[in-house]
Formats: C-alpha cells, structure tokens, sequence
C-alpha cells in the first residue's frame, strides 16, 4: 500500500469517526429539544437564535463531513460549534481534571483538533468532491 492510499484510508477514518460521533451527540440534542441550549446561549448574552447552530453544528456539518462534500467547510463548523461549546458551557472545566484523572474537556478538545485536522488536509480520496 502506497503512501497516499494510507493517508486517503486515515483521513476518511477520522472523518467518519469525528462525523458519527459529533452526529450522534447532536441528535440527542434535537430530541430533547433546545430550550435548554437557548437559555445558556441568553444567559451569556447571546441571542437566543444562536442556539439553532448546533443544528448546523452537530448535525449538518457532521453529515458534510462524513460524506466528504464540502469537508473541509464541515470540519471549519465543527471547530466553531466546539468553541461555543468550550465558552458557553465548559469554561470552568479547562483547567480541571474530571474523576478519573483526565481532562475534564477531552472530549471537546478531541472534536475540535479532529475537525481541525479535517478542515486543513481535506477528506482525502474517498469523498464526494474532495473538497
């Protein structure tokens, strides 16, 4: 296996690790419903419409990934979704450690990089436009 095969194999491993699993977490937002995401976001002095990014944030922007169309513009709202994410709600956390001893953000800042990574390199081969 040459080079580019295995970096076109681990870039579409991390697109879809990152796009299922960012996917995943905004479905169970969207089935709770975001009242509760709406009241952080005004509690914090933002409108409260902001809200309906993590629509575009933890759904649409997974799937964009996952695909591989339009990846890289996928992975840039990722970055921005986790950001919010990290300044809304898990500010106290950053410098803490969770009950096991890791980071109590790891999870956050493992999405962020990936979708990081995602938007720098492109998707790689196996993608619908490699863009």
């Amino acid at each position: 296996m040459n080079s580019s095969t295995q970096q076109d194999i681990g870039k579409l491993i991390l697109r879809i690790a990152l796009g299922v699993l960012v996917f995943l977490h905004g479905l169970t937002k969207l089935e709770g419903g975001l009242d509760g995401i709406v009241s952080v976001v005004e509690a914090q002095g933002f409108p409260g419409f902001f809200a309906y990014g993590v629509i575009i944030g933890e759904v649409i922007a997974p799937l964009l990934v996952i695909t591989g169309f339009f990846a890289r513009i996928g992975g840039v709202l990722i970055v921005i979704n986790m950001l919010f994410a990290l300044y809304l709600v898990h500010q106290g956390d950053i410098g803490r450690l969770n009950e096991t001893g890791g980071w109590a953000i790891e999870l956050q800042v493992m999405y962020l990089a990936t979708a990081a990574a995602i938007a720098l390199l492109g998707p790689g081969r196996w993608a619908f436009n490699q863009r």
